[in-house]
Formats: C-alpha cells, sequence, structure tokens
C-alpha cells in the first residue's frame, strides 16, 4: 500500500488538512481534493504555466510542486481573485481588453500577473512583455493580455497617487 502523509495547507485563507500520497501534485490536490478547478493542467511539465498559482506571494507552476513539500505554506489560487462573486481590477482589464479567448490559460496568466504586479508596481509594458512570455497563450498573440495588465498596473498607480494626495 502507498504511504500517505497528514499536511496541512492554507489555501486561499482556509486552512485544510488533508491525507496525501507524496507523488500527488499541487495541482492534482487543488483541482481533485479541494475542487478548485480554476487552476488548469496543461502540459504537466512546467512549460506552460496553466497551472501556475501563488505560493507564499510568488508565482510557482502547481504541476511542478508536491503537495507533501508545501506543509504550512500560503496558496493562493485565481478563485481568491474574486470577492462576493465581484472580478477584481485585473480581472475586469482582462475583459475590458479581451485578454482572454478560449480561456485555457487565463488562470495561469491572472495569477502570474497578481504575482508580478504585487512585485513590481510600477512595470513598463517591457517589463510585462518579459513576465508573460513565461506562460503559453494559444489564441491571443499577447498582446491583449499585455494591455490589460498594463491598464491594471497604471489604474492602480493612479488610485495610489489620488490617495497620497
Amino acid at each position: 500500500m502507498t504511504d500517505r502523509y497528514l499536511i496541512t495547507l492554507t489555501v486561499n485563507d482556509a486552512e485544510h488538512e488533508l491525507l496525501v500520497e507524496p507523488r500527488r501534485t499541487l495541482a492534482d490536490v487543488l483541482r481533485h481534493d479541494l475542487e478548485l478547478t480554476g487552476t488548469h493542467v496543461g502540459c504537466e511539465h512546467g512549460i506552460c504555466g496553466a497551472c501556475t498559482v501563488l505560493l507564499d506571494d510568488a508565482p510557482v507552476r502547481a504541476c511542478l510542486m508536491f503537495a507533501v513539500q508545501l506543509e504550512g505554506r500560503e496558496i493562493r489560487t485565481v478563485e481568491s481573485l474574486s470577492e462576493d462573486g465581484e472580478l477584481n481590477d485585473l480581472q475586469q482589464c482582462f475583459s475590458a481588453r479581451h485578454g482572454l479567448q478560449c480561456g485555457f490559460c487565463t488562470p495561469g496568466f491572472l495569477m502570474l500577473a497578481t504575482g508580478f504586479l504585487a512585485e513590481k508596481p510600477q512595470a513598463d509594458k517591457q517589463e510585462i512583455r518579459e513576465a508573460v512570455a513565461s506562460n503559453l497563450c494559444r489564441c491571443t498573440g499577447y498582446q491583449n493580455i499585455v494591455e490589460a495588465i498594463d491598464d491594471c498596473a497604471t489604474a492602480r498607480r493612479s488610485r495610489q497617487e489620488g490617495a497620497t494626495r
């Protein structure tokens, strides 16, 4: 019989005790055990970025992380972005700029951009392009994704400047 380990993960501010096999990926645990299906699994090799989540506020590929490695860590998925059923500002910018088509890669881009903008709120379009190049999209050509992230960053900076006046 396969060994299982009891772990505690904090996912989207909720603590979960889970009994998992050592070979189970974070992506599998999120999707199958916690039913957080916004984390998509594409390549299962860490190349496409569809499974990107935030681990302690940094973007990581959930398909490359074993759940047993993450005892006591903070994980955020795309489900954490909206509040009370309302899209957050980044999601609204993706919608307004049509930064999605089929939508498969969108959760990964949203989580990548969330972590990126938290780290680099002053990022320009070139820096945004470089950041999003780590995720794959077969539909959009990336331009609208870059525009959406830039719009969100610009709006956040404007709100912050207005609040400091």
